[in-house]
């Protein structure tokens, strides 16, 4: 692709995307092989020879995710959490620390607390814009990595990237970002001096709810190596048609991105004039604290949305169970609306924690449906309290 072009969503239709040249086929091929004919022993073509170290539908993605990111190397996972999970094992060893925010994912802190913290590697969760107890918890430790979310899931709180990035390098840490609810689209981290950026491409980026896959972006060349080896080693890998899925889901993702945050933005508003709610947990509504530094930050403000209920886990259970439109499930980020309780489901690992979400939250993955069917079919949810 001509480095002239720089726009977004050019770069979204065609990074990687070069029309096959035998046949002048605008899509790339699928390629399913598993292993590639070699012109002689160790004389590779093009350096293929194995699925798990290398596959052309997977490298084009990578080329797309790179470039949305505005990194040099990204790496594609068979999930989300196996994208942090190699991320982690390439860049830490036991005895290491990873400071990560009080609002984390569940399954993030699942996967550092529970499985790697078997493998040695301790946690220390803080709120990330209390940045004298951040600098207080890295020193306190061996922290090798600080982990944010911003926008948090599902809080929706909003941490400063380039100050947190200031903080991290200056003791000698590195700062990853999860980006998954902004998307590349909304936000870019490495931009912001961030050294990692981590995805669950099962969301916004595929965009569709029919994939599931993980991704890291870096722009340092000793931290693409090491990524290198593990993706390589390990195998977590995407497979060729789940990243052919997420390479046509990332195509649209700025048009996408652009309804997501038009609709959330009206429900959002809605919602907060409604005397059944306590809170409503969304960055463009002035009311929400981190409103200004996401301006700053992001280019609009997402299509996720967090509700408080005035009659606690009763309304919020009562409300989940009686939508039409919005489909109650676990997951987010695809073109219809979902609805979740995080207690009782993507944050159940984390009851009884510091991260354990209030019983009166649901988590609203706002869609690209008509915006009036949205808020009619939360009006017939609400009628119901």
């Amino acid at each position: 692709m001509s480095e002239n072009i720089q726009g977004f969503n050019t770069r979204a239709v065609h990074a990687g995307q070069a029309f096959e040249p035998r046949t002048g086929a605008v899509v790339p091929p699928l390629h399913f092989s598993s292993t590639y004919a070699q012109d002689g022993i160790g004389n590779l073509r093009a350096g293929y020879e194995y699925g798990r170290g290398g596959n052309p539908t997977r490298d084009a993605l990578q080329e797309q995710l790179a470039a949305l990111e505005n990194g040099t190397h990204a790496y594609s996972f068979s999930s989300g959490l196996a994208a942090e999970d190699s991320l982690i094992r390439a860049l830490a060893e036991p005895g290491d620390h990873i400071v990560l925010g009080n609002d984390a994912y569940g399954g993030t802190y699942r996967l550092i607390s529970r499985v790697l913290g078997g493998w040695g590697i301790g946690n220390t969760p803080v709120d990330m814009s209390d940045h004298a107890a951040l600098k207080s918890a890295i020193a306190a430790n061996k922290t090798k990595l600080v982990w944010v979310e911003t926008p948090s899931n599902p809080m929706m709180r909003i941490s400063d990237i380039k100050a947190i990035a200031a903080i991290a390098h200056e003791a000698g840490a590195l700062l990853v970002v999860d980006n998954t609810f902004a998307s590349p689209y909304l936000q870019q981290p490495l931009d912001l001096g961030a050294d990692v950026v981590v995805h669950s491409t099962t969301k916004y980026i595929g965009g569709h709810s029919d994939v599931v896959g993980g991704a890291i972006v870096v722009k340092d060349p000793v931290l693409a190596e090491a990524i290198g080896f593990i993706q390589f080693a390990v195998g977590a890998v995407s497979g060729p048609m789940d990243a052919f899925l997420t390479t046509r889901g990332l195509k649209t993702l700025g048009v996408r991105m652009r309804t997501h945050s038009e609709n959330a933005m009206a429900v959002a508003q809605w919602l907060e004039q409604r005397p059944e709610v306590e809170a409503v947990h969304y960055p463009g509504l002035p009311s929400h604290p981190g409103h200004e530094l996401a301006k700053a930050q992001m280019r609009d403000f997402g299509g996720m949305v967090s509700v408080q209920f005035t009659g606690g886990e009763n309304a919020a259970r009562t409300v989940a169970e009686a939508t039409h439109v919005f489909t109650l499930a676990e997951s987010l980020g695809g073109i219809e609306s979902l609805m979740n309780y995080p207690s009782e489901m993507t944050h159940a690992s984390v009851k009884g924690t510091e991260l354990a979400v209030p019983v009166n939250l649901l988590r609203l993955s706002v869609g690209i449906e008509d915006v009036e069917d949205l808020i009619s079919d939360l009006e017939q949810a609400f009628a119901k309290l």
